[in-house]
């Protein structure tokens, strides 16, 4: 594979001699990323305080059992954090067409009042439908067009920040289960102390594990950080289909890293540091940036998509949380660490009590050779 894939699906092969192309990639088994999770093991209130959640440190030789402050004596001077500084939106809105009941899950901003839209009950819809916002100020919404995968482009005329502060839901992961919804605590919990850039519809979560006294801590030890956006869509919450892994497609996320950024992180290479991902988001983000000199400035939409085989250009270490079986995330973190530590990790983690998804534990990934 490719070291840089700017949406990464798998690109083809460069062509070599009179157009010749190296083998089509075998088919990729959902079956060997798949592991059974005791329900009580799903998180459904953050650590209180977020630093005190566990961190499991997966290391080439063995497994280690920490806390998230350890990681400061895990970092040394001169490495560089990359946090994504996304902050969620009550993107989830309840809506009607005549009788008909809709539920938008708001995706992506395509500019002019446009969004891409994740739509419940989409078989109703129909361009030039107008759609009742419930709960909030009056607000125009009309279907431009129904498209694949149950999505729909939607415009809505001024007031959609006012609406969904009034009627907007947090987008709570599905395994995140709220008896009436989510709540205003979850309005909190469910944002990182990076969060800055409205846009995301899903948390970068292993942000949510830091507090203003380990950034503190942190910076004394001369660990410095670096700050990129990657708008987090619906489409993380979608499950893979296809028995075959590498049949899926990714919904495209804007991101961005600054040329200032990019700089910084180069630096940091250059001078011998180590890069650590805080986040699949924020790795995501840089492998889509990576070029074979560096890190490079980029602004736009990726659907890069991070299979076991692909060789990493941007990150030596990854902190993230532990992902769902059979998911893309999980594919990710064992492209990065490798299949069979990631097994034995979350084997390790399953037996020790820790807490998984969203709201649960971490575990420091170094990256395999």
């Amino acid at each position: 594979m490719k070291n840089r894939q700017r949406c990464g699906r798998g690109a083809l092969a460069p062509a070599g001699p009179r157009g010749y192309r190296r083998p089509v990639p075998q088919p990729l088994s959902l079956d060997d990323f798949d592991f059974d999770l005791p329900a009580e093991r799903i998180a459904q209130r953050p650590a209180e305080p977020r630093d005190a959640a566990r961190l499991l440190q997966v290391g080439a030789e063995r497994l280690t059992d920490l806390r998230i402050p350890d990681l400061v004596g895990l970092l040394r001077a001169g490495d560089r954090m990359v946090v994504n500084d996304t902050r969620v939106i009550p993107a989830r809105l309840h809506a009607r067409r005549g009788e008909a009941r809709i539920e938008i899950m708001l995706n992506r901003a395509e500019g002019e009042g446009r969004w891409h839209a994740l739509i419940r009950n989409a078989r109703r819809l129909h361009a030039g439908d107008t759609l009742v916002i419930e709960g909030g100020p009056a607000l125009d919404c009309t279907v431009v067009e129904r498209q694949e995968g149950g999505a729909a482009l939607l415009r809505f005329g001024p007031g959609l920040e006012a609406a969904l502060e009034h009627a907007g839901e947090v987008p709570l992961p599905p395994y995140i289960t709220r008896e009436h919804g989510p709540t205003a605590r979850d309005r909190a919990d469910y944002q990182a102390i990076f969060a800055a850039r409205p846009g995301a519809v899903a948390a970068p979560t292993a942000s949510l594990h830091f507090t203003p006294a380990l950034l503190v801590a942190l910076e004394a030890r001369g660990v410095t950080r670096s700050t990129v956006t990657l708008h987090v869509g619906a489409g993380t919450f979608l499950p893979i289909r296809d028995a075959d892994a590498r049949a899926h497609r990714m919904h495209a996320e804007w991101g961005e890293v600054t040329e200032h950024a990019a700089a910084e992180i180069n630096a940091t290479r250059q001078a011998g540091g180590r890069v650590i991902a805080i986040g699949t988001t924020a790795l995501r983000l840089l492998e889509s940036a990576a070029t074979p000199t560096g890190i490079a400035p980029f602004r736009g939409l990726t659907d890069i998509y991070i299979l076991p085989g692909h060789r990493f250009a941007s990150a030596d270490l990854l902190l993230t949380n532990f992902h769902l079986p059979r998911s893309t995330l999980l594919l990710l973190v064992s492209a990065f660490a490798g299949s069979e530590r990631i097994r034995a990790a979350y084997a390790h983690a399953i037996a020790g009590g820790y807490r998984f998804y969203s709201y649960g534990d971490a575990c420091l990934l170094e990256r395999a050779p």
